[in-house]
């Protein structure tokens, strides 16, 4: 497989094409931004863990009749994966209260939602990435309902397997957010599963080893992501 030309560069990830139309070689970066970019940093290593995170969820979620885009691990930083037409929605999926979602609603943290609560955002930059319903889902044409449909089943798809895996390792399954994409006219799950884009918090502690790290400046935040590896594989990665 040849990469070729750059197709688009993202704050966490670099796109390439291929010799294959129907592929792509993307590339995690250590690159860090929160508050849609208005912090920015680096976090070492965090290309490599992300990288290898994402390809061991894929993997098991593959396993486990949820349909993404992973292919292969390229190397330690890059991944083959299929070439999407990406659905301009962001799903989150909630099972404690954290982040926006405490914020917004005057919850405290941590509190148990008494099941999976879905959110949907417009993914547009511009406008800050504003939580959406349903109805404007409709309205936008950004996807019909009986694609939302799919989509919102694969995402707690996503949560029951994750959720049940994630708490043999010992950690909580508390957010996320999920990208999906057309494939040849099949919807797939895509982008990435990594403690950028999900919070994980350990069964016990409930130290959070995720990006919050670096957005609350907690510090340790290599560790953490570190931490989450090793509970996954039980390998040590070196950088």
């Amino acid at each position: 497989m040849e990469k070729l030309a750059l197709l688009y560069e993202g704050k966490a990830k670099k796109v390439y094409k291929t010799d294959n139309q129907d592929l792509l070689w993307v590339e995690y970066k250590d690159d860090a931004t929160a508050f849609n970019g208005a912090k920015k940093g680096t976090i070492v290593g965090k290309g490599v863990l992300n990288n290898l995170i994402s390809a061991h969820f894929f993997e098991l979620l593959a396993e486990n009749g949820v349909p993404n885009h992973f292919v292969k691990l390229i190397n330690e930083r890059g991944q083959l994966v299929k070439s999407l037409e990406i659905i301009p929605v962001e799903v989150i999926v909630r099972n404690l209260a954290a982040g926006s979602m405490a914020k917004r609603l005057g919850l405290e943290e941590g509190m148990d939602l008494g099941g999976p609560v879905v959110d949907y955002c417009y993914k547009s930059d511009e406008l800050g990435d504003p939580l959406i319903n349903d109805d404007h889902i409709r309205a936008l044409k950004l996807a019909t309902p009986e694609q939302l449909k799919t989509i919102r089943e694969m995402a707690l798809k996503v949560n029951a397997v994750l959720s049940k895996y994630l708490a043999e390792k010992n950690i909580i399954l508390v957010d996320y957010k999920l990208e999906f994409g057309f494939h040849k006219g099949e919807i797939l799950l895509g982008d990435e599963i990594s403690p950028d884009t999900c919070r994980f918090w350990d069964s016990e502690t409930r130290q959070k080893l995720d990006k919050d790290r670096f957005r609350r400046d907690l510090g340790d935040v290599e560790e953490a992501y570190k931490e989450v590896y090793r509970r996954l594989t039980g390998k040590e990665v070196t950088f």
